[in-house]
């Protein structure tokens, strides 16, 4: 197996990690394995800490095919707190207000979700790594500071509601690059005449890339014990 012509390798990324240790994990255990200082991983498509699921890595010269699988469709599991909303809209910072949920019904989640298919506006979470004027608008939203994003159009292919246990639900999202489920969790809590934030987030798919094909952080060692590796001289 040549990792500088090009791997593409699929991980389940564990709760709490930012996808750059994924990625720096991976690159250390791997340049230990041949031997060298330096060799190209890069990631196809940001979680946040607080979610977990389908990552892909691509190596050496398949780096060149990231914009490719970044460009596939996603599907998320996401559990949403309904009634309650956060700056960041997950739980990365505390509830800052609180909403009436008694109207809410199973029926009424149902409506609101169907509006939510189909090409969409949606404005990105201020928490998020969207420029402004140059800047990374996290780091200005955890500076205190407005900040102001556009709306961007996006497609949601299928909402699907698994489960609601109010003020609790959880839905199915296949979506389009460039989706946040944060915003959603927002702007369908807004829709409910409520507030929403999210608790829970799972991307389970990556184009054709399932769970089921993933391995986890710990099982790099076995993995590039186990494989044929080619080992280039440096």
């Amino acid at each position: 197996m040549d990792f500088f012509a090009g791997k593409v390798l699929y991980f389940n990324k564990p709760l709490g990690w930012t996808s750059f240790d994924l990625v720096n994990r991976f690159r250390y255990k791997l340049s230990r394995k041949l031997n060298v200082k330096k060799i190209k991983v890069g990631h196809a498509g940001t979680l946040d800490p607080l979610a977990t699921g389908v990552m892909i890595l691509c190596t050496g010269k398949a780096t060149k095919r990231i914009g490719e699988f970044q460009y596939q469709t996603k599907e998320y599991i996401a559990t949403i707190k309904l009634g309650e909303t956060t700056p960041s809209f997950d739980l990365e910072t505390e509830v800052d207000q609180t909403f009436p949920t008694e109207h809410i019904t199973y029926e009424t989640v149902q409506e609101v979700l169907k509006s939510f298919t189909g090409t969409i506006q949606q404005i990105p979470p201020a928490f998020s790594a969207c420029k402004v004027d140059g800047k990374r608008a996290y780091k200005m939203a955890r500076k205190g500071r407005e900040v102001e994003l556009k709306p961007k159009t996006l497609v949601i292919d299928e909402i699907e509601l698994t489960a609601c246990n109010l003020p609790v639900i959880k839905i199915r999202v296949v979506c389009s690059k460039g989706t946040y489920i944060r915003a959603l969790a927002r702007d369908i809590g807004a829709a409910l005449q409520s507030g929403g934030h999210l608790a829970g987030l799972e991307r389970t798919r990556v184009g054709e890339v399932t769970l089921d094909n993933c391995m986890n952080p710990e099982q790099i060692d076995d993995f590039l014990n186990e494989i044929e590796i080619e080992i280039k001289d440096n």
